[in-house]
């Protein structure tokens, strides 16, 4: 989802303080998935939509991202109307979909989608120390802030190790397969990689106390807010105002 090729552009979300980004991207997104109803989620999801296209992002990469989602989503389409309880909508001998399992499978999709494409508008075209910069702004907790910055930076580190063993396991004649070899091999691939992880890891925190690190991330520059700025956070807020009301106001 945070991928750098998002990050370029000139779109008036790009314009957007990060700090604003990142509350507007918590908000939307607690909002989603609190959300029950089909018309509330189905605005939603458009308004997300809305969000990509002021975005100014490619079809194609936002398309890419969203069918690495919905493999996922079509697991529960399998699972769900076969395992809910309910009542049917359709028998087939020993094959019982349910309605209340159709129903939650959708809520599933519209719900993964709606929030996928609010992180990646909003999320996804702001670089990462920004965002890390931006959540601490906002008084989340240091330590999260911390473990997020460099979680991102290193674990393509840690995906270079994995190939790298790979490597050496292929170089070895190794070719995987439904058998026990196979499991025992990536049981070990797994291992150590674990062992590496953590040798670097020790590694990299002598490096940078050796570079005067003291526990704090430092901030070189002062975010600025605008009023368009607030004048979109304002926007926004009345617009998940009205779908709340739609959501609960109505019912209560």
């Amino acid at each position: 989802m945070i991928e750098s090729s998002f990050v370029d552009g000139n779109s008036l979300i790009h314009r957007l303080d990060p700090r604003f980004r990142v509350a507007m991207a918590i908000g939307i997104s607690v909002f989603i998935a609190l959300a029950d109803r089909f018309p509330t989620l189905l605005i939603s999801l458009l308004l997300s939509l809305v969000l990509v296209a002021l975005a100014r992002l490619g079809t194609m990469r936002v398309f890419r991202r969203l069918v690495v989602v919905n493999g996922m989503v079509l697991v529960f389409w399998l699972i769900l109307p076969l395992t809910v309880a309910g009542d049917a909508i359709l028998n087939l001998g020993p094959i019982l979909l349910t309605k209340a399992g159709v129903l939650l499978a959708a809520r599933l999709t519209l719900k993964s989608n709606g929030i996928i494409l609010a992180l990646i508008a909003l999320m996804a075209t702001c670089p990462v120390t920004a965002i890390g910069y931006a959540m601490k702004s906002l008084w989340i907790p240091e330590k999260i802030v911390y473990l997020f910055l460099i979680t991102y930076r290193y674990i393509f580190v840690l995906e270079q190790e994995y190939q790298r063993l790979m490597m050496a396991a292929k170089i070895r004649c190794f070719r995987p397969g439904n058998n026990l070899h196979t499991y025992r091999t990536f049981a070990y691939l797994i291992g150590m990689l674990f062992v590496r992880a953590s040798l670097r890891g020790e590694r990299v925190y002598q490096a940078m106390c050796c570079r005067g690190f003291n526990g704090r991330f430092y901030l070189l520059y002062e975010f600025r807010a605008s009023w368009v700025d607030w004048i979109f956070l304002t926007a926004l807020s009345l617009v998940i105002l009205l779908l709340g009301f739609m959501e609960w106001g109505m019912v209560l």
